[in-house]
């Protein structure tokens, strides 16, 4: 796999686009069908996908110790990872063997799974080791009733998971390595939307609307449709610019550094976004709960800087509430307005323009992937582009 540009590569060909008043474009329009935002079978299809898909579920600090573990649910699927008492990751269906009721809620630490229910137990790797009143379940194999595991591993400060197959550890090699052990896990948000995963998902791949809709939030400090946009496998990263960028210009290229100077959004295919701003970073996961409705979850981090020091947690917090009192809710309003003029159909399709090069791979991956998944075309690998 081609690499991604270095900080260097990145520092220049920003500082050129505003030269030259231009941004990174793409080579087609892309016009999607509105059905495909509130269409029951496509929303199912597309559901299918995440699950046989290798996601990112949480941040690996959150499960930094043994016993600390992660419960949501992904997908439809209620899901914990735990870090055993050996150091690994493992990922499990959350669900008792008995009766099926979860045996573990939210975040937390545990040298065991009891079930809240009729306190059956689990160990850390997932083996039965107590039925309660074993003498009432005979030829119950316990052996033979332990949690459900999924697939899990993790890579550069990201726990991932797949539902219905192994994780490729070349996968994960293409992905960049994101996070150390050294940033501080900041809590998390989650919040119940009334639009589509994918028009939610949209707003992070372009920087074309900056002006437009984030006008008193971000625009004041940044570029407007200003952004280093590139591919790789079916994912993107879009850098958006800030002004203070044009400082680098007095100092000597091998000394620049792009720390401050932009905030970078990767989008994991299909519905992960890992952003870097400018004190803080975060993992934002769409989990798709109806055609017109999405949960999104976000995960917090201090920053780390390029000569490995830390950004302090005050710092970063303040950071933290200047993007969620802002821009995020700006994002987030415009997919639910959205959502309710497609939910109208007066419109038969939204159209995606060359400034929104990130968006329109995006739909291509997905309309391959949901193809091949029906039997029509089979995939064909992605090479990297710029």
């Amino acid at each position: 796999m081609q690499s991604l540009l270095n900080d260097r590569q990145v520092i220049e060909r920003i500082l050129n686009h505003i030269d030259q008043q231009t941004t990174d474009l793409g080579d087609e329009v892309w016009r999607e069908p509105t059905h495909s935002y509130v269409d029951r079978k496509r929303f199912d299809a597309e559901v299918s996908l995440i699950r046989r898909s290798t996601v990112p579920f949480c941040l690996a600090a959150m499960v930094a110790e043994k016993g600390e573990y992660v419960s949501r649910t992904t997908a439809g699927t209620p899901i914990l990872v735990v870090r055993g008492m050996d150091g690994e990751i493992r990922a499990f269906i959350n669900a008792c063997r008995h009766r099926g009721m979860p045996v573990a809620d939210g975040k937390g630490c545990a040298r065991a799974f009891v079930c809240p229910y009729h306190a059956w137990s689990y160990s850390l790797d997932g083996r039965l080791i107590n039925i309660a009143g074993k003498h009432g379940f005979p030829g119950v194999d316990p052996s033979e009733h332990g949690l459900l595991q999924i697939s899990a591993a993790e890579h550069g400060g990201l726990i991932y998971i797949n539902q219905e197959r192994a994780i490729d550890q070349a996968t994960l090699d293409e992905i960049p390595a994101f996070f150390s052990s050294e940033q501080e896990y900041l809590g998390r948000d989650t919040m119940l939307d009334e639009t589509n995963w994918k028009l939610i998902a949209e707003t992070t791949m372009e920087g074309y609307h900056i002006k437009g809709l984030h006008k008193n939030s971000f625009y004041p400090y940044g570029l407007d449709n200003t952004n280093l946009v590139e591919t790789f496998g079916p994912n993107s990263r879009v850098i958006f610019p800030f002004k203070r960028i044009n400082s680098l210009r007095d100092i000597d290229a091998p000394q620049r550094r792009l720390d401050g100077m932009v905030t970078t959004v990767y989008n994991l295919f299909p519905n992960t976004v890992v952003s870097i701003l400018s004190k803080h970073s975060t993992l934002t996961i769409f989990e798709p709960v109806s055609p017109t409705q999405t949960e999104i979850s976000i995960y917090r981090l201090s920053n780390q800087l390029a000569d490995g020091s830390t950004i302090s947690k005050e710092d970063a917090l303040a950071d933290v509430e200047f993007v969620r009192s802002a821009g995020l809710d700006e994002d987030r309003e415009a997919a639910v307005k959205i959502q309710h003029t497609i939910n109208s159909g007066l419109d038969s399709h939204l159209t995606f323009g060359l400034f929104e090069k990130a968006i329109v791979h995006f739909h291509k991956n997905l309309q391959q992937q949901l193809k091949y998944n029906d039997g029509q075309a089979a995939p064909a690998r992605q090479s990297p582009s710029r």
